[in-house]
């Protein structure tokens, strides 16, 4: 199973930039995509239903043209979960969940701390989530979170880490939780095969960062650990430029 993960940071703009033909090359099973910044009524479904995926699902933001979550695949899920039930994240549409017989696969965009309250409700959020996910894993143990998790994890997950140390996305209780996150039971698929340095999937529009490769790894694929043996690829196609950030991937032997 080829699942791959991309914030396309506007999917009516991706659109724009052939958005459709580059998925038909890429040709993953299921496609998690953050960022939308759209309602599914504003969107003419039919051209990915041509694309090859007939099934499709869209978890958004009550406010238009912000944040939101869709999953695209090629064969029906068992179930579909909208969001998380937790009221106090669930309204930026920012969880989706489809089920299969032996995955279940979960798209997710966590927010960015840009300010102070942004930060404050980052953190709340990702306390919320980790027990969330605690109890998900129970009766969901093979379980792949895949998105923006607006986090760098480690110093070789960001261009300059002792410039940016203080900046939210590489701030130290930012990366303690994802470690604490990973601790209690997945693995960073794209580490767990590919130890090499810059490495990242995102950056920003100013200063030529993209070209110059000041980058930053906020996309991942979370993979529980009953799964971890399962994990037979794990890339990033820095080629994509529909968006700020690129796609990343994960191939699983299910």
């Amino acid at each position: 199973m080829k699942i791959i993960s991309y914030n396309v940071n506007g999917i009516r703009a991706a659109l724009k930039k052939d958005f459709i033909g580059w998925l038909q090359l890429a040709d993953p099973d299921v496609i998690c995509l953050q960022e939308t910044k759209a309602h599914k009524e504003q969107l003419d479904l039919s051209i990915f239903e041509n694309a090859g995926y007939k099934y499709h699902y869209w978890f958004s933001a009550q406010k238009k043209g912000y944040s939101s979550v869709a999953i695209l695949s090629k064969t029906e899920p068992n179930h579909i979960e909208y969001g998380t039930g937790i009221e106090s994240m669930d309204f930026e549409g920012r969880n989706l969940r489809v089920d299969f017989d032996a995955v279940s696969i979960m798209s997710l965009y966590l927010p960015s701390g840009t300010n102070d309250s942004r930060l404050a409700f980052k953190l709340n959020y990702m306390d919320e989530f980790l027990n969330y996910v605690t109890e998900l894993k129970q009766n969901h143990p093979n379980l792949v979170i895949c998105g923006d998790y607006n986090i760098c994890h480690e110093a070789i997950d960001i261009h300059d880490p002792v410039r940016l140390k203080n900046t939210s996305g590489f701030l130290p209780v930012e990366r303690n939780w994802l470690t604490k996150f990973i601790a209690s039971g997945f693995t960073d698929s794209f580490r767990h095969l590919n130890e090499s340095p810059h490495q990242y999937s995102w950056w920003s529009y100013r200063a030529n960062s993209r070209t110059n490769n000041k980058g930053w790894r906020l996309d991942y694929h979370m993979v529980s650990n009953p799964l971890k043996d399962k994990i037979q690829r794990a890339y990033i196609l820095s080629e994509a430029v529909h968006s700020d950030h690129c796609p990343v991937v994960v191939e699983l032997n299910i």
